[in-house]
This record gives C-alpha cells, structure tokens and sequence, in this order.
C-alpha cells in the first residue's frame, strides 16, 4: 500500500513545539538574550579596572620578563606531573598544551635576552 506523503512533509518551520510554537520560540530567544549577551553588547560594556590581582606599575620591563619565564617554567613542571598519570588522547593533548608553553617560555627567554641593562 502507497502512503502518499509530501516531500519535505509540511511541518512549522519556527520550532518542534505545538501549540504557540512562535510564542514559544520568543520566549526562548528572549531568555537566551537575556543570559547570552552578543559580542556587541560584550564590547559597548565599559571596562571596569579591578584591584583585586595588579601588577606594580613601577616594576621594570626585566622584572615582568623574569616573573614570566619562572611561571611558565611552573605550569610546565605542573603539566609534566599530570602527564605522568594519563594515557591516550588526554596525555597527547596535554603534551600539546606543554609545547605551547615550552615555545611561550622560549619566547619569554628572547625577549629577556633582549633587554638593555644599561638603562
């Protein structure tokens, strides 16, 4: 037996739910709105200084070069420790993530290297 059934079959094209699928779809954009700004309305927020983590605005260019190059040299050894207990996959992805830090440490170190003493 022959089902005749049209091709797309007729559905709302709004949203899955029935009755007041448009009111309903409303009300999820209005509520997604709400939650989940949009980058303009990210970028038109001022930005407000916080004092709770700051940097000393006296510190020299060497000091932050060397504060840099010792952190990263931490979250490497830190990363090295997790590596030991896993396998597969995450072990790979985490040995990515320390290459990173390897050639952020690498640059750090350049840029160091760069610096004129003798001001």
């Amino acid at each position: 037996m022959f089902k005749v059934t049209p091709n797309p079959p007729d559905t709302d094209p709004v949203s899955p739910y029935e009755p007041d699928s448009k009111k309903l779809n409303e009300a999820a954009e209005r509520a997604l709105d709400f939650h989940f700004p949009s980058n303009a309305d990210i970028k038109a927020t001022p930005r407000i200084r916080s004092s709770l983590f700051s940097v000393d605005p006296e510190a020299t260019a060497e000091t932050l070069a060397v504060y840099l190059v010792e952190t990263l040299a931490s979250v490497d050894v830190m990363v090295h420790q997790l590596v030991d207990h896993l396998e597969g996959e995450s072990r790979y992805a985490l040995l990515g993530i320390s290459n990173s830090i390897m050639m952020a440490e690498i640059t750090a170190n350049r840029v160091l290297d760069r610096i004129d003493l003798s001001k």
